[in-house]
C-alpha cells in the first residue's frame, strides 16, 4: 500500500526499540477511570509506520448506519492471541506491557487490533471498548502509536469536560479502571492531519 508519512525529525532510527516504562505518568479521571502516557515509548517508529502501513494485510469494513452500510473510515487488522504480530518489536511491546501491569490488571495483554488513519479523513466516532467484558468490568486498552500525531480526546460517559492527547510518533497510552464503562474516547477528522498513523491496541481476553 502507498503511504506518506510526515515524519519527526526527532525519530530517525530505523530499528524500532522500546524506551523503559519509567517514565509513565497517570492522570485520575475520577470515577475510577485514570489514563497513563508516555511519549515517545518507541523509538524507530516512523520506520515500523512505512512498514506496518505496506506490509499488514489491511481491511475495509462497511457497517450499518440506520437504513444504509457506510464506509467505515479507517483501515483494519486484528491479531488474536496466537496470532504472529507483524513485527518482532510489537510482541515485545505486549511482553513489556504485561510485566509492567500484570499486578493491577491481574491477566496478560492478548490481542493486538490496528487501525490505519490514512489522512484527516479517517476518524473513529466517540465510544469505549465494551464488548465483552469491558461492559461491566474494570479494565485495561494499551495503545502504541505511530506515525503522524492525531488527537485523542476522552470525555465522561453522558457529557463533561474533554481531554485531549496528541498520539503519533511511538507515544503510548494506557487508558485503565473503569474508562471503558465511564469514559468515551474518539480520534476526530483532522484539516491538519495530511498523512498517517496507525495505533495498535492491546487489549486482555475477551476485551474488545
Amino acid at each position: 500500500m502507498t503511504t506518506h508519512l510526515q515524519a519527526s525529525l526527532f525519530d530517525q532510527t530505523d530499528e524500532p526499540r522500546l524506551g523503559p516504562l519509567d517514565g509513565v505518568r497517570r492522570t485520575d479521571l475520577g470515577s475510577g477511570a485514570w489514563i497513563d502516557v508516555l511519549p515517545g515509548w518507541l523509538s524507530g517508529s516512523d520506520a515500523l509506520f512505512e512498514q506496518l502501513a505496506a506490509e499488514v494485510p489491511w481491511r475495509a469494513e462497511r457497517r450499518q448506519m440506520y437504513d444504509q452500510l457506510v464506509a467505515v473510515p479507517r483501515l483494519l487488522a486484528f491479531y488474536g492471541a496466537a496470532d504472529a504480530l507483524p513485527h518482532p518489536v510489537l510482541a515485545r511491546a505486549r511482553e513489556a506491557l504485561c510485566a509492567r501491569y500484570a499486578e493491577e490488571l491481574g491477566e496478560p495483554f492478548t490481542t493486538a487490533g490496528l487501525c490505519y488513519y490514512r489522512d484527516g479523513r479517517d476518524s473513529v466516532a466517540w465510544h469505549g471498548d465494551r464488548i465483552g467484558r469491558g461492559a461491566r468490568e474494570d479494565t485495561m486498552v494499551a495503545i502504541l502509536s505511530v506515525g503522524t500525531p492525531r488527537d485523542l480526546l476522552l470525555r465522561p460517559v453522558g457529557g463533561g469536560g474533554t481531554v485531549r492527547r496528541p498520539l503519533g510518533h511511538g507515544d503510548l497510552i494506557v487508558m485503565g479502571g473503569s474508562c471503558q464503562r465511564t469514559w468515551e474516547h474518539c480520534v476526530p477528522k483532522s484539516a491538519r492531519a495530511a498523512s498517517g498513523r496507525i495505533s495498535v491496541q492491546f487489549r486482555p481476553h475477551g476485551v474488545r
